[in-house]
């Protein structure tokens, strides 16, 4: 969970929860599955105390953060670190089991594209972004429409951030496309993008994760905080925090 993020929040003023959406008692252990409502229960829970309620998650957080913005409502703003533009299969057991949603939405899986399972990472630490680009251009013109996510239908404030270097899913090409399609529909959208930096975004605050970790996600030294810092003032606007907060 991203305790230290919420921990950061906080601290600046902000009522914050950072929830665990799979792994726990009684939910889901791996990302498949997992019901959207879980966030809006939450976003449900802050909203007794709060006059807004905003969003924010990163990687598969972004995903859920947006799908729940735009499926579920109740959300006053999103921040969407290292997005997609599509809902993606959720995890499997084993490589022989059928493809299913990392989500559900009143009950009903979400449609998804599926990934690629005749892909395979080179040798050495993968990078995945190969990865979802094929399998992106596999799909069936009807799966990833149907797997699109409807960013149009909310109607509040919206901040992407992604790095020009992420290895792990091409969350700037993702990016482009909801900004566009949020723009056919007369919304607009703030995009804050590092063309050095990767995956991970580190806000003003907080401490930056481990690097060393068993596959790629791009980014040069001080990437992750230097997109951190650049995003800061649209995410503090949209938290309703002053600019030197």
């Amino acid at each position: 969970m991203d305790t230290g993020r919420a921990d950061m929040l906080a601290g600046r003023g902000v009522t914050a929860l950072a929830l665990r959406w799979f792994g726990g008692p009684g939910l889901p252990q791996v990302p498949r599955e997992v019901p959207l409502e879980l966030f809006g229960q939450a976003a449900g829970l802050l909203a007794e105390d709060c006059d807004a309620i905003c969003l924010i998650g990163l990687s598969y957080g972004a995903e859920a953060a947006l799908l729940t913005a735009s499926l579920v409502g109740g959300v006053s703003a999103t921040v969407a670190i290292a997005p997609t533009d599509v809902a993606w299969e959720g995890h499997v057991d084993r490589e022989e089991d059928p493809a299913r949603s990392k989500w559900t939405s009143d009950g009903r899986p979400v449609p998804f594209v599926p990934l690629d399972r005749s892909w395979q990472p080179p040798a050495g630490k993968p990078a995945f972004i190969e990865s979802y680009r094929r399998s992106r251009l596999r799909a069936a013109p009807e799966q990833l429409r149907l797997a699109t996510i409807p960013v149009e239908r909310f109607r509040g404030e919206l901040v992407l951030i992604a790095g020009g270097d992420d290895q792990i899913w091409p969350s700037v090409e993702a990016s482009a496309r909801i900004v566009a399609r949020r723009e056919s529909a007369g919304l607009g959208t703030v995009l804050v993008t590092d063309d050095r930096a990767g995956h991970p975004v580190v806000l003003p605050g907080e401490v930056a994760p481990n690097p060393n970790r068993p596959y790629l996600v791009g980014g040069d030294a001080g990437a992750a905080e230097r997109l951190g810092a650049k995003a800061w003032p649209a995410i503090s606007k949209v938290l309703g925090l002053p600019a030197d907060a």
